[in-house]
């Protein structure tokens, strides 16, 4: 079955002969080397390139085990190149080589070599490392497949689909399975034998119980924020567990590194500025989510707010948490200060827009109840409201989109007006 991943395979190409390192980053298991490996293999053939000129590496393959040496790696590639024509060079799992970042380096002035690398592991990006690539890593991040992807080669209607990928995600190997069994079999596989093992390994974590629970907290508590301290206090006086504020924001900023959640941060709105915690924190993959608690929590209206949100990082948007502070008066006539939240902020460039997800508006009041904090945004920017409800977009007289979801997800211009 062949999956179109035309958004990275895009990238992929608008990248050639860029004379940067093109790094291509994302959770594993989520389709970077079939981007790299199979689609833009077969382009660059479609086009020409013999394939002569292409130096493909499977480093987590035991076969390749010596190349996973800098000297051995960097003697293997000079074998298969010359001065004549244009070659492509592409390294799967790089970070399993040490000190990959000079063997990189050693083809930066070659002019007839492009490279391209991938990795599970973005502390690999790290400030340090770009600084060893002298600003010439180019990174392309790939998620798990969209619902529009996901969609394309699904057998079915939309409705089964979205069931279908709210419950077990968009990792391109579910779309292969055929049971439920299957598929829950595979996930919770994955997460255990891989992914945890994977941080366990890299980051030499002793206090794996704890890492755990926070993991199984974050997967109960998506649309919720989340305050380390409280997190903190929450082990304590729940699980009578005592553990660090250092550790537990060390565990976040991990569980980020390899692509499992990602943070939105809250912004203030009218005030211009970010407000560090709470934050709310996202699965990249909602299979991986419900395989961590066991798919007992089917909550349909936190599963499509983090649906929207990787849909629009998706598309590229930075997205934040949006603040919206009202100062008005209580029955006594006493000021007080009320804070309404904006789900999405959506920044690309200068253009920015507002989202709120609302699964269902069954009455008036709900339809109020989602509005309030958008219409007391005093600018021009685009607000939407996103529900599943089955209705043409329309916009009402405040000047807020009210649109389907399926509009939004299978229209890559829906958020254009």
């Amino acid at each position: 079955m062949i999956i179109k991943r035309d958004l990275y395979l895009d990238k992929l190409i608008r990248s050639m002969h860029n004379g940067m390192i093109k790094v291509i980053t994302g959770i594993r298991r989520c389709g970077k080397s079939y981007l790299l490996f199979n689609l833009f293999v077969e382009y660059l053939k479609s086009h020409g390139v013999t394939d002569n000129q292409i130096i493909k590496i499977d480093l987590e393959d035991r076969r390749n085990n010596k190349l996973r040496n800098p000297d051995a790696l960097l003697e293997y590639i000079d074998a298969h190149i010359s001065k004549e024509g244009m070659y492509y060079v592409m390294l799967d799992e790089v970070q399993l080589v040490d000190e990959f970042e000079d063997v990189l380096n050693s083809y930066l002035k070659i002019p007839n070599v492009d490279i391209y690398v991938t990795g599970s592991n973005s502390r690999f990006l790290s400030s340090d490392v770009i600084t060893e690539f002298r600003g010439r890593g180019y990174e392309i991040k790939i998620a798990p497949l969209s619902f529009s992807e996901f969609f394309s080669v699904f057998n079915g209607s939309r409705e089964e689909a979205m069931e279908e990928y709210l419950t077990y995600g968009g990792l391109p190997m579910i779309v292969s399975l055929h049971t439920p069994e299957e598929k829950m079999k595979y996930l919770d596989a994955l997460f255990k034998k891989t992914y945890i093992t994977d941080i366990l390994d890299r980051y030499k974590i002793r206090n794996v119980a704890e890492l755990e629970e926070l993991i199984d907290i974050l997967a109960s508590s998506i649309g919720g924020l989340i305050n380390p301290n409280k997190l903190m206090n929450t082990f304590k006086s729940v699980k009578n567990i005592s553990i660090s504020l250092n550790t537990i924001s060390s565990f976040l900023e991990i569980l980020q590194e390899v692509f499992m959640i990602e943070k939105s941060i809250r912004y203030d709105i009218k005030g211009k500025k970010y407000i560090d915690t709470p934050a709310k924190y996202y699965f990249s993959d909602l299979g991986l989510r419900n395989a961590r608690i066991n798919f007992r929590q089917y909550e349909i209206t936190h599963l499509m707010e983090n649906l929207i949100y990787n849909e629009l990082v998706i598309r590229g948007l930075l997205v934040d948490v949006g603040v919206v502070v009202l100062n008005t008066k209580n029955e006594d006539g006493k000021s007080q200060r009320k804070q309404l939240e904006v789900d999405f902020v959506c920044n690309e460039g200068s253009k920015r827009c507002y989202i709120q997800s609302a699964f269902r508006l069954p009455t008036e009041e709900k339809r109020k109840q989602e509005l309030r904090s958008l219409i007391h945004i005093n600018d021009n920017f685009q607000k939407f409201i996103i529900t599943d409800e089955p209705i043409k977009r329309y916009q009402n007289d405040d000047g807020v989109i009210f649109m389907n979801v399926y509009e939004f997800l299978l229209d890559k211009d829906s958020l254009k007006v």
